[in-house]
């Protein structure tokens, strides 16, 4: 008879004015037992630095039986959004030094959402590429420039540590664990269970509203960008754009970068980009035919520049976006 299987560990970090979200896709991802699955499922529990009641965001409190020592015995640490986030962070100098110990002897280290900024706090993400809610991505950066910040995709596996972005992200980097410990059978069905897809083309930059530079609607160029807008279906030539605003080509440049911050060309992308967007929510046209509307000329085109700005294709991105009649 073959010895019994012992199950993978799990513990959830958790800590006053923590959101509750993501600690309830902890619990259902790893807590709640699975006997239909018909193999060990995960071995659970919180643990908290002062056991007891713990006042979390939007008026939940909950009550956690275990401290921080049952970290010396979990397989996977999961770190779910943090508290809000200040610089310095504050991160209880006894959670950072739990994931320290956790990380030297070879925990697996996951974070949620904005938790990446507690193992950052910790020390455990320094030369490695990590994510967070697009959101954060730049603070997270600027807080700690030794980490390799993401910003589009929706969750990085370093190996031993591993980070989601944003708090519906922390879905998918959970059915990524529950696929890398059990396998892609076993991840399905439990996404189906939540009804939930087991895997979201593209990263979390199809989530974010492009950055289009604004033009100050005082500024000379300002009837020049809106006649753009209007004329995206035509091939843009800067010699156009100067000719329209009555300046010469160096010229336009200069002042448009000056106006802003970008070039003609990256400007006109983004709003091509934007434009494909709408149209893909919002219509049934095809993707030939959407790609002449904005300007892009071929399908080939619309794909390359729409998974460099939004990293997904325009057809995942319809999949996900496209309006349902009611």
């Amino acid at each position: 008879m073959s010895p019994r299987r012992r199950r993978h560990r799990v513990v959830t970090v958790i800590v006053e004015g923590m959101a509750p979200l993501e600690l309830s896709v902890s619990s259902e991802l790893f807590e709640t037992d699975r006997p239909e699955l018909g193999i060990p499922w995960y071995e659970h529990a919180f643990v908290t630095p002062r056991p007891g009641r713990v006042a979390l965001r939007g008026g939940f409190d909950v009550h956690v039986d275990n401290g921080l020592d049952a970290m010396g015995r979990a397989d996977t640490i999961i770190v779910p959004g943090w508290r809000p986030i200040t610089d310095p962070l504050d991160l209880e100098p006894e959670v950072a030094e739990g994931l320290r110990r956790a990380h030297r002897r070879g925990a697996r280290l996951v974070s949620f959402c904005t938790g990446a900024f507690a193992l950052a706090g910790a020390g455990v993400l320094d030369g490695r590429r990590a994510t967070t809610h697009w959101m954060r991505t730049e603070q997270l950066a600027a807080m700690f420039p030794d980490v390799d910040v993401d910003p589009a995709v929706l969750y990085v596996d370093e190996g031993d540590v591993l980070t989601s972005a944003g708090s519906a992200a922390s879905i998918d980097l959970g059915l990524y664990l529950v696929r890398q410990d059990h396998g892609a059978d076993i991840a399905n069905q439990v996404a189906r269970d939540l009804v939930v897809p087991p895997h979201r083309d593209g990263g979390q930059a199809q989530y974010i509203d492009l950055p289009v530079a604004p033009c100050a609607s005082s500024d000379p160029l300002a009837a020049t960008l809106d006649w753009a807008r209007e004329h995206l279906d035509e091939a843009l030539a800067i010699e156009d754009l100067a000719a329209h605003a009555t300046m010469s080509p160096r010229t336009f440049i200069r002042h448009f970068r000056q106006a802003t911050g970008t070039t003609p060309h990256k400007w006109l992308t983004g709003h091509r980009v934007a434009a494909a967007q709408a149209l893909l929510e919002t219509s049934d046209l095809s993707i030939d035919r959407i790609a002449e509307e904005c300007g892009f000329g071929t399908a080939a085109s619309l794909r390359v520049h729409f998974q460099r700005q939004v990293r997904c294709s325009p057809q995942a991105y319809r999949a996900t976006f496209a309006s349902r009649p009611a």
